[in-house]
C-alpha cells in the first residue's frame, strides 16, 4: 500500500478539544479515520514547530488518502497537508525512466 505523511496544525478550537480530550483520543480518532477507508496508521506524533502533529499511514489509494485529508480539513479544527512518501526503490525506478525513456523540454528552450 502507498505510504503518506499528514502534517496537522490545530486551530484554536482544535487545541481546546485536544486539551479537553487528550492526545490519546486524537491518535484513536486518526486510527479510526484511516481505518475507515481500509488504511493502516503507522505512527502518530505530536510535534513542536510549524506542525502540531505528524501522522504516517498506509492507504489503499490516492483517493482514499485524499478522502481522509478532506474530512479532517472540513472539520475546521485542523489545517493540514498530505504528502506521498516514496521508497528508495521507487526513486530508483523513476530515475531509470528519466534516463531511458523520458524527454523534457525546459521552459525557454
Amino acid at each position: 500500500m502507498p505510504k503518506y505523511m499528514f502534517n496537522a496544525s490545530y486551530t484554536t478550537e482544535g487545541v481546546q478539544g485536544l486539551l479537553s480530550d487528550g492526545g490519546s483520543a486524537r491518535a484513536a480518532a486518526a486510527q479510526a479515520a484511516v481505518g475507515s477507508v481500509g488504511g493502516t496508521l503507522e505512527s502518530f506524533y505530536f510535534t513542536f514547530g510549524e506542525s502540531d502533529a505528524v501522522i504516517v499511514a498506509d492507504f489503499p489509494s490516492n483517493a482514499d488518502a485524499a478522502a481522509v485529508s478532506l474530512a479532517v480539513s472540513a472539520s475546521g479544527m485542523v489545517a493540514g497537508s498530505m504528502t506521498v512518501l516514496l521508497t528508495p526503490e521507487e526513486i530508483d525506478a523513476a530515475a531509470a525512466t528519466v534516463g531511458d525513456a523520458m524527454t523534457y523540454n525546459p521552459p525557454g528552450t
